[in-house]
């Protein structure tokens, strides 16, 4: 898996190889000349195929088995990490999984969905996609940090919620509903970053808080590309087509108002440096802390009743820079 390539990807892997074994071949016969041109040639190629990437394409590195998922986010983020089971009902969701840790001295209550490496791990986390007991698990633990006056950090990645029988005969939606409206009126402050998937109802039931970031090679939609494409044109094979009508990139939904931030990855998507990209995450949490950190409670209630307000609105009139508001901003790594 630790060579798994996408298509559009191919191109680098064959350049890759052969300087490999040009550079295997050094001990034989030297030729430095040769390997600094093709490693210019990989790096040009390099920033060529990532710098233009379509929305498909940035879907299928938001969906790549070797990105970082919660728990390796969580590990590079938070100190003292202990993680929390169980809704106290039902049972304990493997999909969803939360617990308390430090960012540098403030106790924090961390929640994230959680896909697996490989096929076995993958049935175990459900893929990513959490059951109703996931979600009450989270509202049991976003209230346990309201008790104790800690903020909430989401990362989000998955599909969808779990859409099984088993699923709605015990309130999925319900427990979904729930959150959103919990998660309205939480009197602690909201992080929220999608770092993969964020897909459909699975993503907003823990997805309302303070601020809302977009690692740039992550996804947030009402439905997915494949989805959309069997409903629109009965046919998933125009997931491709889906995605670019859809606008669910992070760039799009910047521009649009419905995430406050981008975070830049390195070329080829988060997989290629995480430690990289779990700095610069940690450093976006820690700009949020700042910037609420003198919020009265009612003050930080109806900055995200108004956030979320503003969502949907338009205007008819023409505007020469709809993505000029000072609420949102890049971060580049």
């Amino acid at each position: 898996m630790s060579s798994y390539r996408y298509d559009f990807e191919k191109p680098l892997a064959e350049l890759e190889h052969r300087l490999q074994e040009a550079r295997k071949a050094q001990a034989k016969e030297p030729r430095p000349d040769a390997i600094k041109a093709m490693e210019a040639q990989l790096e040009q190629l390099q920033r060529t195929i990532y710098g233009n990437l379509t929305p498909w394409q940035r879907i299928q590195l938001a969906r790549h088995p070797l990105r970082p998922y919660t728990l390796d986010y969580t590990s590079m983020v938070a100190t003292e990490f202990t993680q929390l089971y169980g809704d106290r009902l039902f049972g304990d969701d493997r999909a969803l999984v939360g617990g308390v840790g430090k960012i540098d001295e403030r106790w924090c209550v961390f929640l994230g969905h959680q896909k697996g490496r490989d096929t076995k791990e993958n049935l175990m986390r459900n893929f990513g996609s959490a059951h109703p007991e996931g979600y009450r698990k989270a509202l049991r633990l976003m209230r346990l940090a309201e008790k104790f006056h800690l903020p909430v950090i989401v990362l989000i990645d998955t599909p969808g919620a779990y859409p099984g029988i088993a699923a709605e005969e015990r309130g999925q939606a319900h427990s979904i509903a729930v959150n959103i409206r919990e998660m309205a009126r939480l009197r602690v402050p909201i992080y929220i970053c999608i770092i993969g998937e964020g897909g459909s109802g699975g993503a907003l039931g823990v997805g309302v808080g303070d601020w809302v970031a977009m690692l740039q090679n992550s996804y947030y939609s009402v439905i997915s590309p494949e989805g959309c494409a069997a409903i629109l044109w009965r046919d998933r094979a125009r997931a491709s087509d889906a995605a670019a009508a859809l606008k669910l990139t992070a760039e799009d939904l910047l521009q649009f108002g419905i995430v406050d931030e981008l975070i830049q990855e390195p070329l080829g998507g988060a997989h290629h440096n995480s430690e990289e990209v779990a700095r610069h995450l940690k450093a976006s949490i820690q700009r949020f802390f700042k910037s609420v950190e003198n919020l009265s409670t009612e003050e930080l209630l109806n900055r995200r009743y108004e956030r979320f307000r503003r969502i949907g609105a338009f205007s008819t009139q023409p505007q020469s820079n709809p993505s000029s508001s000072a609420t949102h901003s890049a971060v580049a790594v």
